[in-house]
């Protein structure tokens, strides 16, 4: 069921995990230590050793109603381009990887129950950006909002902003301060962030950091760690503890318990590429990773790919060869 999301929480509560995280892997913020997770002993996390080769982020595929309404909205509410995916595919480049889109019958599921939670866009100017995107008809879940004190700095205010947009298919889009406006991260949950990040970092060459302590961390009354933060060539994947959504939105979890799979929701997988797509699926394989379709070779050969199940039974997709636009 589809019913519109439930926003009655304060507008901080999402934004707050966002940032803490996004601020400390993203760009280096230097938040208080007394917010920093360390082991008792200071121990940095565990080492994870990263696979030989290391997968590229292609993109992210969204189920929708109407791929062309889609497709006519990213390019004029964010920085991407309409392009052809392996000149076969219509789908919205963002400047790296790919926004691809599969028609469905239905509307996809919206909640947040599976591992998915929202993506977004960065903005240089904030205030600027609101306002050009409210002119333009933009509908927004959650107005501007300014969380500068989010640091530490008691009475901070001015610069830092966010604003969740309300995309095609209840799609939920986050634009908020940064140094650039490109599409910038992919923010998920995970029943245990800490080894979601290592999983990341070991079978897809992710790096970042994952939290050095298993210890909740609580703020503002709501669970927002132990947490990861990656980056996979220029997306920073954040990851959260599955508390917080069921803290945050308990009507869309009753009678559940667990993250259920991507699969049929708005943003349905993830999508990375190998250049040598046989040899990543058998070495994935041979370290317990769990292939749910083999290769699938379409279009003469251009196109290579197969599946496997992340963590909290998010769908990946595997492409061989990296994301380009022709």
């Amino acid at each position: 069921m589809n019913a519109p999301r439930a926003w009655r929480k304060p507008y901080l509560t999402g934004l707050i995990l966002f940032v803490i995280v996004f601020f400390a892997g993203f760009f280096s913020f230097a938040v208080p230590s007394s917010w920093q997770e360390k082991s008792p002993a200071g121990a940095p996390p565990p080492a994870v050793a990263a696979p030989t080769v290391a997968a590229h982020f292609h993109h992210l595929h969204l189920n929708t109603t109407d791929p062309k309404a889609a497709m006519a909205f990213y390019p004029a509410k964010f920085d991407c381009e309409k392009g052809r995916f392996a000149g076969l595919l219509d789908g919205i480049w963002t400047q790296k990887s790919w926004l691809l889109f599969r028609q469905v019958t239905k509307p996809p599921l919206a909640d947040f129950t599976s591992a998915v939670w929202h993506f977004g866009w960065g903005a240089e100017d904030m205030k600027a950006t609101y306002e050009k995107q409210l002119a333009s008809g933009t509908k927004f879940f959650t107005p501007l909002t300014d969380i500068s004190d989010i640091g530490g700095t008691q009475g901070a205010t001015g610069t830092f902003f966010y604003a969740y947009v309300s995309g095609p298919d209840n799609a939920l889009i986050e634009l908020n301060t940064a140094g650039h406006h490109r599409f910038g991260h992919i923010h998920l949950f995970s029943a245990d962030p800490i080894a979601a990040g290592q999983w990341y970092m070991k079978y897809l060459g992710a790096k970042g950091r994952v939290s050095s302590s298993r210890e909740p961390r609580i703020y503002r009354g709501v669970q927002i760690g132990p947490s990861a933060s990656l980056m996979v060539d220029n997306v920073n994947l954040i990851i959260f503890p599955v508390e917080y959504t069921k803290a945050a939105y308990p009507e869309q979890w009753k009678g559940k318990s667990e993250l259920e799979s991507t699969k049929g929701h708005v943003v349905d997988h993830l999508g990375f590429s190998f250049d040598n797509l046989a040899e990543a699926v058998a070495r994935l394989r041979k370290e317990g990773v769990k292939v749910t379709e083999e290769i699938h070779s379409v279009a003469g050969g251009k196109i290579k790919f197969a599946f496997i199940e992340g963590p909290d039974k998010i769908r990946i997709e595997l492409i061989e060869g990296h994301a380009h636009k022709e």
